[in-house]
């Protein structure tokens, strides 16, 4: 393997980021380029306009999805720029059409991220259009070049598509392993002397937050796009195979929870745990490697002597099982043993991933008996969403009406001041104004940073650097740096794309010193504007989504718990009921996870039930893991419990427990219930099997963490 800045270097210059990057700069740069050769370079560059609007919406997903919104796009493009066109010679009119348009386009949140960028791009040409006054002959055929522009990105988007089809299949798929094996590191540190507790599992939800996230995409792309899901070809299936497989996996890692500290207090002085460490970050690497081979078109391999620490772990556990003087507590070695089996499975399952990569091996790959269909979300247009939403208590609207009133106040603001560039205000505005507090303050920050370091960044450059030739290299660089970056690191793209704008300025003549002035100080007073205004003008806080997203979580486990439990009281196995309520929970813990990270965004007086929200959030947590192991110990370890009729009232009781604890948060109750916990009863447990013992004790562990899940819930009156 090779070291890791440059595997990392290597990796982001195969990823989606950079193909996205080098294709937007492509398809904006291209028609000026083209054009500047006959001496057309202003049309050129209303070209590049059209490209650089409708690239707006070609995020990652289904290619018909992708193809549709660039349509949709277009069109809306093309009739806006006529409208804005024929009526911007009134500022009153202007002033009526920017509130109007804001409202409308940014009401597209309520159809999800794509219909959301559809109106951005929207609002975006309406900005650049509001000053730029011509005849209506003009207006016109500048409205055609736009339209031109955005037909010329959609074709050359759609053919890179049909090139490779699978391309973005391999890409997103290869961002979601590398996410598992970030998870896994942070796991990894739990076996480290010293550790803070605190602070890895704060990261640890951060990444589980990122792995559902990654894991989603990878669903969307390839549970909607008609070649995979028919499974036609071998590569189609190879895909879908390694995606189930790496979901599979995951649940293995996130089962592997215990009590740390217990762990450490037990077997630090001999160093095993530090072995573990070493043996999970070998893994981490390993995972690293596949997600690097669907990239490139290699062949993943084990990392160095993995094999050979794991063989080294299981005589180190058979030395202290055989430790006479029982130094050790009993509970604490199974931990290990279980662990070390656990490591070994996941090992196992990397090595059968790596089979995959075989071309003979893909040809065997049979078609799935999951239906694909039940794990992707469709999202409905329809007005009757819309007529719902028309209301305060809709968080959507609120964001609308802020928009528009502060894009209204942006635009007088702009035309009070005697700036060359003052829409660069309501551009700010525009990109800055999230539906949450927390949203807009992190992008505001971002964006005030990236400003103003890439405005010194260009003036740095455009003043050491005098040959045109080289300046238009680096413009080149800046430009598809500045796209790379746009959906993965939002500061970095700033950065860059301030400096590309600056030199693109510069070849057009124009004063580079008063042109980045002009952009901080327009900056600035747009990310005062969308600040204030999301903190005072119908604001939407974090805690007003509190209750549903807990109640989503206990829901979730509730139901990710009774599917577990049908592996050993029922005969007939429903493996998509099963696999839906796992992606579920993970997908419900991710959205806890995600709230509560913003809540700390957000003003102390509105930062509500911050110890109890992080104490639920960890039992949740806690339980997730636990209920996972539960299911690896029939699914994977194969073990058989003969106490079934002694465990079947723990389980009940849990189910029923965490049934109480959702209806504690609903009715807000202040009577407190006396729910018992129930005791594992039998009559010989010195007699019992290791298996039954195992899993016995889990269902017991199982209930006592929801038991506390209900008790907390008592205390919380949201």
């Amino acid at each position: 393997m090779l070291h890791r800045p440059i595997r990392d270097t290597q990796d982001f210059l195969l990823s989606n980021y950079f193909a996205e990057g080098l294709r937007i700069t492509f398809g904006v740069l291209c028609p000026s380029l083209i054009m500047a050769q006959f001496g057309m370079l202003q049309y050129g560059m209303t070209l590049s306009l059209g490209a650089l609007c409708v690239s707006i919406v070609d995020s990652p997903g289904p290619i018909q999805h992708r193809r549709n919104a660039m349509f949709v796009t277009t069109a809306l493009l093309f009739l806006v720029t006529i409208i804005v066109g024929l009526t911007n010679k009134s500022a009153v009119f202007t002033g009526i059409l920017i509130v109007a348009f804001s409202f409308i386009f940014s009401m597209l949140f309520l159809y999800g991220n794509r219909a959301a960028s559809i109106g951005t791009s929207v609002l975006l040409i309406m900005i650049l259009s509001i000053d730029d006054i011509r005849p209506w002959q003009e207006v016109i055929f500048y409205s055609i070049l736009v339209f031109i522009g955005s037909i010329w990105y959609t074709a050359l988007s759609y053919i890179i598509y049909r090139l490779r089809p699978y391309r973005l299949a391999q890409q997103t798929l290869s961002d979601s392993i590398h996410e598992v094996a970030d998870f896994l590191r942070a796991k990894a540190k739990f076996y480290s002397q010293n550790t803070n507790y605190e602070k890895n599992y704060a990261a640890l939800l951060q990444l589980q937050v990122d792995v559902s996230q990654k894991q989603d995409e990878v669903r969307e792309v390839l549970f909607k796009t008609r070649e995979i899901v028919r499974e036609s070809t071998p590569q189609g299936r190879f895909l879908l195979i390694v995606f189930t497989d790496m979901v599979d996996l995951f649940e293995q890692v996130m089962s592997t929870y215990y009590n740390y500290k217990q762990l450490h207090q037990q077997f630090d002085d001999i160093g095993i745990l530090n072995h573990y460490e070493d043996a999970i970050n070998k893994i981490a690497d390993s995972l690293d490697d596949i997600a690097f081979a669907l990239k490139s078109g290699g062949v993943p391999t084990l990392a160095e002597n993995l094999e050979k620490d794991l063989e080294n772990l299981r005589n180190e556990i058979s030395e202290l099982e055989q430790n006479k003087s029982n130094t050790y507590n009993t509970l604490g070695l199974i931990a290990l043993r279980n662990i070390e089996v656990n490591i070994e499975n996941i090992v196992s399952r990397i090595k059968t991933i790596n089979r995959y990569f075989n071309k003979k091996e893909q040809r065997k790959i049979k078609k799935g008996d999951i239906d694909v269909g039940k794990f992707v979300t469709s999202q409905e247009i329809n007005t009757k969403i819309l007529l719902n939403n028309l209301t305060f208590s809709s968080s959507t609207f609120r964001h609308s009406l802020r928009v528009a009133i502060v894009m209204l106040i942006g635009f007088l603001v702009a035309r009070s001041l005697d700036f060359a560039h003052s829409y660069w205000i309501l551009l700010t505005i525009l990109v800055i104004s999230k539906p949450g507090f927390s949203l807009t303050k992190e992008r505001n920050y971002h964006r005030i940073i990236g400003t103003v370091a890439g405005a010194f960044l260009g003036m740095a450059v455009l003043h050491y650097v005098n040959d045109k030739h080289t300046l238009f290299g680096i413009l080149i660089v800046f430009m598809v740096a500045g796209y790379s970056f746009q959906r993965k690191n939002y500061v970095v793209s700033v950065l860059f794309m301030t400096p590309y704008i600056l030199i693109m300025f510069d070849f057009l003549g124009m004063g580079v010193m008063s042109i980045a002035k002009e952009r901080i100080y327009d900056t600035l007073i747009g990310s005062g504007i969308a600040l204030l205004a999301s903190y005072s003008l119908f604001p939407n806080w974090e805690h007003e989504k509190l209750k549903e997203a807990m109640l989503d979580v206990i829901k979730s486990n509730r139901n990710y718990f009774i599917e577990v439990t049908k592996l050993y009281f029922n005969e007939n196995i429903d493996n998509t009921a099963y696999k839906l309520a796992r992606k579920d929970i993970y997908v419900k813990t991710s959205n806890l996870a995600s709230l509560f990270q913003r809540m700390f965004s957000e003003p102390k007086s509105k930062q509500l039930y911050m110890k109890e929200l992080h104490q639920f959030t960890v039992l949740n947590h806690l339980l997730t893991s636990y209920v996972a192991s539960l299911s690896l110990y029939i699914k994977e370890h194969h073990f058989v419990c003969a106490t079934l009729k002694d465990v079947k009232p723990i389980a009940d009781n849990t189910t029923y427990l965490l049934e109480n604890a959702a209806e504690n948060l609903n009715k807000n109750s202040d009577g407190l219930s006396n729910v018992p916990l129930i005791r594992f009863k039998n009559d010989n447990e010195l007699a019992l099997a290791h298996a039954d013992m195992v899993v016995s004790e889990q269902f017991d562990l199982i209930q006592k963490v929801s038991y506390d899940i209900f008790k907390l819930t008592e205390k919380i009156k949201i």
